[in-house]
């Protein structure tokens, strides 16, 4: 049984139950299964593990910055950028490089207090970086920053591709085979980043075919839990270097043509993310790491004193604003840019011209509102915070069948499969199966009509009982009403015109309505 303190750390009771589960199976597999769930319990108890991914260039470092609060990934391009970064909590702030034979090195922080761009040591006989931070956020979630999709440094790819999910794992005598070895964890993937149970997908104005492909591969901890909307949301960041005229029914405005554009590769994206919003990471990483100061405010308070028509004129161009004669420095104009570009430093200078008192405190606090940081937040919270104990252990589980199936011992499997299922047939373990059913459907491995598709999407990648229904902030009693009534449905349905396949999926459902309809009326 799990001791008292490892309770503690587990995100709920179903991640308690799985943990359970791996401790009574441990003695009755082999010593190679039992280390894997060693592995799984390890994981289970700790924070939600969130990987940051995307295309090189689409500002992922800046968005965990920004995330974290605190500028310390690299954001220039450099060794650290092609390596795997975890970001977790720590008693001290400290970095270590682990090598991929598991030596560590401790690494000192740069005198700007980022992790250095450049190590200095073979980054080929690197595993990846694990920075260890008094910070509160990282209490509650792990972020893992990766290199980028579609750099051109085939190393750093295949990292990033093996959080992903997408590199092909291989057997030890290096014969692949896609029943045995395919789900096998590497050194690579358990030592740096094997344990990824949800993420954050970062794209820019185009989604590429390879966007898609990573969100396609992306799996949960060691097994094939493919991203979906229960575990992956994604961003459009730099919403601000959005042409508004290019977006139909923006009129004129940048941050309702980054809607817009969010809500058009939502539909390109989805069933794979939960959503896609937008947001200025440069803005956002500048007024919650503390880049954004009282001089820069000073200087934007000179800037808002200077003539309409002059203004406007710097504000076409970078270069222009930076080469302009004016009684602001240059070099200050050039730290703007850096710390809020051009939409930044027009926002913030209508600010200041709309409330001339305003104090640096609160300019930063309106560029903050501005940057959609908040949202982000608010939706890693509704749809990873909210379900960490079903998320981890519904990737706990799947680790669980895959180490299992890894083994090769029919009878091992067997027996592990038999625990599963009795840990399903708990009511409280519905959950569960509620996740499953939705990654089946969102996936595309159990065909339903669009319709039925999207209720399904509904009830299993909300966490509020109205939006479950699809009926928020009606009457209890109408809740409970559609509840039952959808419950019936499903159940007909699974006994009248499903398939098999869509059979499983709708008994599932049908429990679940007839939970919400039980939790409503008590």
């Amino acid at each position: 049984m799990t001791s008292p303190s490892e309770q503690g750390r587990l995100a709920g009771p179903l991640s308690m139950s799985v943990a359970n589960l791996c401790h009574r199976l441990q003695p009755q597999v082999s010593a190679r299964t039992a280390a894997g769930f060693a592995e799984v319990l390890r994981r289970l108890g700790g924070p939600l593990q969130v990987a940051v991914a995307g295309r090189i260039k689409s500002g992922k470092s800046t968005l965990v910055n920004a995330l974290i609060g605190r500028r310390v990934a690299p954001t220039d391009v450099g060794e650290c950028t092609r390596l795997v970064t975890r970001f977790q909590y720590g008693t001290v702030d400290r970095v270590e490089i682990v090598f991929n034979d598991g030596r560590k090195q401790v690494l000192p922080f740069s005198a700007d207090g980022m992790i250095p761009a450049e190590l200095g040591i073979d980054i080929d006989k690197v595993s990846h970086i694990e920075a260890y931070l008094t910070n509160a956020v990282l209490q509650g979630m792990t972020v893992i920053d990766t290199p980028g999709l579609g750099s051109l440094d085939a190393a750093s790819v295949s990292r990033t591709e093996e959080l992903l999910g997408a590199a092909k794992h291989r057997k030890p005598d290096g014969d692949e085979d896609e029943d045995e070895g395919s789900d096998e964890l590497d050194d690579t993937s358990r030592n740096a980043v094997a344990g990824a149970e949800a993420v954050l997908y970062v794209v820019t104005q185009g989604v590429r075919a390879d966007d898609q492909q990573a969100l396609a591969a992306f799996t949960a901890a060691t097994a094939s839990r493919e991203a979906g909307p229960v575990n992956a949301i994604a961003v459009l960041n730099k919403a601000d270097t959005i042409a508004p005229e290019s977006v139909e029914g923006s009129g004129g405005d940048v941050w309702k043509a980054a809607t817009l554009l969010s809500e058009k590769q939502a539909s390109t994206l989805k069933p794979r993310v939960a959503d896609v919003l937008p947001v200025i990471g440069l803005i956002a990483e500048s007024a919650e790491s503390g880049g954004f100061t009282s001089p820069d405010a000073e200087a934007l308070r000179q800037l808002a004193e200077m003539d309409d028509d002059i203004l406007e004129t710097m504000l076409i161009s970078a270069d222009i604003f930076t080469s302009w004669e004016c009684d602001v420095a240059a070099g200050t104009r050039l730290r703007l840019l850096e710390k809020l570009d051009l939409f930044g430093v027009r926002y913030a200078v209508e600010a200041i011209r709309k409330e001339p008192e305003i104090t640096a405190g609160s300019l930063r606090r309106k560029l903050l509102d501005a940057s959609g940081l908040e949202a982000v937040r608010q939706r890693l919270s509704i749809v990873f915070a909210a379900r960490a104990d079903g998320i981890k252990a519904a990737a706990a589980l799947a680790s669980v069948t895959a180490l299992a199936h890894a083994s090769g011992d029919p009878a091992e499997r067997q027996r592990v499969h038999d625990a599963i299922e009795v840990l399903l047939a708990k009511p409280e373990a519905h959950q569960l199966r509620l996740l499953e059913a939705l990654t089946l459907v969102a996936s595309g491995a159990v065909d339903m009509p669009e319709d039925l598709s999207e209720e399904v999407l509904r009830v299993g990648s909300n966490a509020d009982i109205g939006a479950q229904l699809g009926k928020p902030g009606a009457p209890r009693a109408e809740l409970a009403a559609h509840a039952l009534e959808r419950a019936g449905w499903w159940r007909s349905f699974a006994s009248f015109g499903a398939t098999p396949a869509q059979s499983r999926v709708a008994h599932v459902v049908h429990r679940a309505y007839f939970l919400i309809w039980q939790q409503i009326r008590d």
